[in-house]
C-alpha cells in the first residue's frame, strides 16, 4: 500500500523483475498485481483516502477456508476487523484485521481452487519469510497458533534483542517472531523476498531510490544471504539470496 503506486511499481521492476498488470475497477480504484514470470507474487494499491496518515507499506494475506468464521474468531481471540468480510468480484471474499497486539493482516478465501503461488521459499520472485515485529511474542504466538493452528518452532537466542521464535505450519517453517526493538513502535508484519544474487539486489534497490539498513549478512542456517531494505517509498521489505562472490 504506497500514495506514489508509479514510483513504487518501478522500484520493484528494477529489483525483482516483476510484471504489473492492472486490475479493472473504475478510476477511483488503483490495484495493480505483480507476478514472477507467470506466477502472480503480490499485490500494489494507492492507499485509500481515509488512509492518508498510513506509511507506505506491505500487508499478508492469509489463507482461510472461511473468511466469515475466522473474522468471529479474530474478535473472540481479543483481536479487531477493520473491514468486515467483504466480496471481490472474480477473485474473492477477504478481511482487513488487527491482532491483539496491533499487527494487522487480511483474512482470504480466493475462488480458484489453486494453492497461491506468492508464498515459495528458494524460487527467485517470490516471498520466503515472514517476520512479525511485536510487544509480546507469547501472547502473539498464542493468538496466531489459535486463529491459523501455527505452531511453535523452536527459538533462537539474540541476545539483548531478546528470542527469534520461528513459526511452523503443515510440517514447514514459514516465518518467525521477533520483539520490537524500540518499546513505543508499532507492532507489525515484516517480509523478505527471494532474489537470485543478493548484491545485485543490493545495487538495484540502492539504484532504483531505496535504502539499506543492514546486510548483507549470512543466514545462521547459511541457507543465503539477507539484506533489511526501505523501498522508495519508505517501505519495509527484506531480500534473501545467494552471494555469487562471497569469500
Amino acid at each position: 500500500m504506497t500514495d506514489n503506486p508509479d514510483a513504487a511499481q518501478k522500484f520493484y521492476e528494477s529489483v525483482m523483475g516483476w510484471k504489473f498488470e492492472a486490475m479493472p475497477g473504475g478510476p477511483d480504484i488503483d490495484y495493480r498485481i505483480a507476478s514472477a514470470k507467470d506466477k502472480t507474487v503480490a499485490g500494489m494499491m494507492r492507499t485509500p483516502e481515509h488512509a492518508q496518515r498510513m506509511p507506505s507499506m506491505w500487508f499478508v494475506y492469509i489463507g482461510v477456508e472461511d473468511v466469515d468464521a475466522s473474522a468471529d474468531k479474530v474478535r473472540s481471540l481479543g483481536g479487531g476487523v477493520d473491514i468486515e468480510p467483504t466480496d471481490i468480484p472474480g477473485v474473492g471474499r477477504f478481511a482487513f484485521c488487527t491482532d491483539p497486539q496491533g499487527a494487522k493482516f487480511y483474512l482470504m478465501h480466493g475462488n480458484s481452487d489453486e494453492d497461491s503461488t506468492a508464498f515459495a521459499p528458494m524460487q527467485p520472485g517470490h516471498g520466503c519469510w515472514n517476520e512479525l515485529v511485536t510487544s509480546d511474542q507469547k501472547a502473539a504466538l498464542d493468538f496466531y497458533s489459535k486463529l491459523f493452528g501455527w505452531e511453535h518452532g523452536g527459538a533462537m537466542p539474540m541476545g539483548p534483542a531478546g528470542d527469534y521464535t520461528f513459526i511452523n505450519h503443515d510440517g514447514g517453517m514459514i516465518g518467525a517472531v521477533m520483539d520490537l526493538p524500540e518499546k513505543d513502535a508499532k507492532p507489525f508484519w515484516n517480509f523478505a523476498m527471494q532474489v537470485a544474487d543478493i548484491d545485485a539486489a543490493k545495487t538495484a534497490v540502492e539504484k532504483a531510490g531505496g535504502s539499506v539498513r543492514m546486510g548483507p549478512h549470512e543466514l545462521p542456517d547459511n541457507s543465503g544471504w539477507l539484506i533489511q531494505t526501505d523501498d522508495s517509498q519508505g517501505a519495509k521489505i527484506m531480500f534473501v539470496g545467494t552471494r555469487k562472490n562471497a569469500l
